[in-house]
């Protein structure tokens, strides 16, 4: 008896394992995918299938909200159809990175996805007509920093949402958005987190970029050009950097002369 309950804990133990690995392995390839190929449609189907082997894993968890916010956002937005699509994709990935909090309330990667995801749908719907997700997009920002443990990216991640945040939200005059709940937006402060977040990571361009855009709102048109002129000869990280890199082109041919 003794033997058949150690063979069933062996063959137990070995599926086990089996299990785990085949998660691991599905987690480092939805990486690959997103990181080095650029294909979203297939980082989401691989974390899909991890998500069906261990749906309480915080690695898988955080990882779909980050698979749904980068496939929803290449989607075709034309018509309404398509826009409340893609509005779908970015709850589902809300709705995974509240998961992931629930999981591991700890770690600075599920509040930064949550703010990723909040952002994605306040920019959707407006601004300042989502001013409670606003200000969660602040609070889980600031919470990610203040725990700075998921890594240097992660952490430059939560510095460069905070950082748009604060100049996204100066797009309105401070009387009018303080009555709001939304004084808090600062663009000094947006031009120190972006900084902080461009130290921890010079080579990423949508960094530099806003950084950019964000100087030029202050009139400070020398430290704009000086992240424009940088962005021409950094490597292409990210699937959208020929876009950026135009934009950044174009900006600086913009404000040439000032």
């Amino acid at each position: 008896m003794k033997k058949i309950f150690l063979s069933i804990l062996f063959i137990f133990s070995f599926i086990t394992f089996i299990h785990a690995q085949s998660v691991q392995e599905l987690i480092k390839k939805c990486d690959e995918y997103i990181e080095e190929k650029f294909d979203n449609v297939n980082a989401l189907k691989t974390i899909e299938q991890a998500y069906k082997l261990e749906p309480n894993n915080f690695e898988v968890l955080w990882r779909m909200s980050r698979a749904y916010v980068d496939y929803g956002e290449h989607l075709p937005a034309r018509n309404d159809e398509e826009k409340e699509q893609q509005l779908k994709m970015f709850e589902k990935a809300l709705e995974y990175a509240e998961k992931a909090i629930k999981v591991n309330p700890n770690s600075s990667i599920g509040y930064i996805r949550r703010a990723i995801a909040n952002g994605k749908i306040a920019l959707f719907k407006g601004v300042f007509k989502t001013i409670s997700l606003v200000n969660s997009v602040k609070a889980d920002c600031e919470k990610a920093i203040s725990l700075n443990n998921g890594g240097d990216i992660q952490q430059s991640v939560a510095l460069y949402v905070l950082a748009r945040a604060h100049s996204k939200v100066c797009e309105k005059p401070k009387f009018a958005r303080s009555i709001i709940g939304l004084g808090w937006g600062d663009r000094n402060e947006a031009a120190k987190l972006f900084e902080r977040a461009i130290k921890i990571r010079p080579n990423f361009i949508m960094y530099r970029l806003e950084a950019a855009k964000n100087y030029i709102e202050m009139e400070n048109y020398q430290k704009a050009k000086e992240h424009l002129y940088a962005i021409q000869n950094l490597p292409k990280l990210d699937e959208d950097d020929d876009v950026y890199r135009a934009e950044a082109k174009d900006l600086l041919n913009e404000i040439k002369n000032k």
